[in-house]
């Protein structure tokens, strides 16, 4: 894969697909800026889009979908299950192929000075790139939402890295980092008990003890009906996936409900779905799509497809 990046912005709109669409329009029409993924939650009313290439494009792509977001989204109307502080709320630079994770560093750093001087966004640097022990957790960074940085940015410890110690009056303030990768990973529970799906998230989350290199929480979900225990896995080979689908599994029933499916939130690398295959016990010498469905089944993964895998993403937009 040589030296790439791979970015995956959220963006505080779910519900206005056309929105989402011209989000899409601006990546894809910076030659080099490869869109392996969208992904939209009425819900939480956030969408991801996954993107990966050289590091010009990638940035050129961000800023043209930053515009659009700012144009187009008003935190003052924004409501939704996700936290979130800012029409642009997260943009992680990841590393891939040979890239160091120090010039993803560089990247954030420069990218979040770009934004915040053109757009007047207040601009957050988190993980790798953060600039204080205090800011290397996004959920510490979004301490507050929306709501609550709108009063705390100008009190020592919260104003910003770069941009205005105010928020903008539509698009709010955005998060900007450089993380390994991570793997956006929901399970929904046969059930409508979002507390339960809450108190399965502080069980199982690194925070409270629970499984390392693992963020969770728990949020009702309209449009299926039923509780989610949303994650963040920062480690796959830490925590593996398998590994957190059967926790999962474990803490539900101990209320005596099941699990009914779960879902990816765009993209994870094929190795840590191959490693599930292998914990179910399909054999290594079956084709890859034969162990990738084998991995689906057992995690009741929802719409899933072989090219949620990072890797066969990537080869298919490229080949194109």
């Amino acid at each position: 894969m040589t030296r790439l990046v791979e970015s995956v912005p959220n963006f505080s709109e779910g519900r206005r697909l056309e929105v989402v669409d011209r989000l899409c329009v601006a990546v894809e029409s910076v030659p080099g800026a490869n869109l392996l993924d969208r992904t939209s939650d009425a819900s939480h009313n956030r969408s991801v889009l996954t993107m990966a290439g050289e590091a010009a494009p990638i940035l050129e792509a961000l800023e043209r979908a930053f515009a659009v977001a700012v144009a187009e989204i008003d935190m003052e109307s924004h409501t939704g299950e996700h936290p979130r502080i800012g029409a642009v709320d997260v943009v992680p630079f990841v590393p891939l192929g040979d890239t160091k994770m120090s010039e993803c560093v560089e990247l954030a750093r420069a990218f979040g000075s770009r934004v915040a001087d053109r757009f007047a966004v207040p601009v957050y640097l988190y993980g790798e790139a953060a600039t204080t022990p205090g800011r290397q957790r996004l959920a510490d960074v979004r301490r507050g939402q929306y709501e609550g940085l709108k009063t705390q940015i100008a009190e020592p410890g919260r104003e910003p890295d770069f941009g205005p110690a105010k928020m903008h009056p539509s698009a709010g303030a955005v998060a900007v980092g450089a993380r390994p990768f991570l793997i956006a990973y929901n399970i929904n529970l046969a059930s409508e008990d979002v507390e339960l799906a809450k108190r399965i998230a502080r069980r199982i989350r690194e925070s409270s003890g629970g499984l390392p290199r693992v963020q969770a929480n728990g949020f009702w979900i309209e449009e299926i009906g039923r509780a989610q225990v949303s994650m963040n896995l920062l480690d796959y080979r830490t925590t593996p996936l398998w590994l957190v689908w059967e926790a999962v599994r474990a803490e539900a029933a101990e209320d005596a409900v099941g699990v009914a499916e779960s879902e990816l939130i765009g993209l994870a690398p094929l190795a840590s779905l191959l490693d599930v295959a292998a914990h179910a016990g399909i054999p290594a010498d079956r084709p890859t799509a034969d162990r990738l469905a084998g991995a689906a089944d057992f995690l009741k993964l929802r719409d899933f497809s072989p090219l949620q895998a990072l890797e066969l993403r990537l080869e298919a937009v490229r080949g194109k």
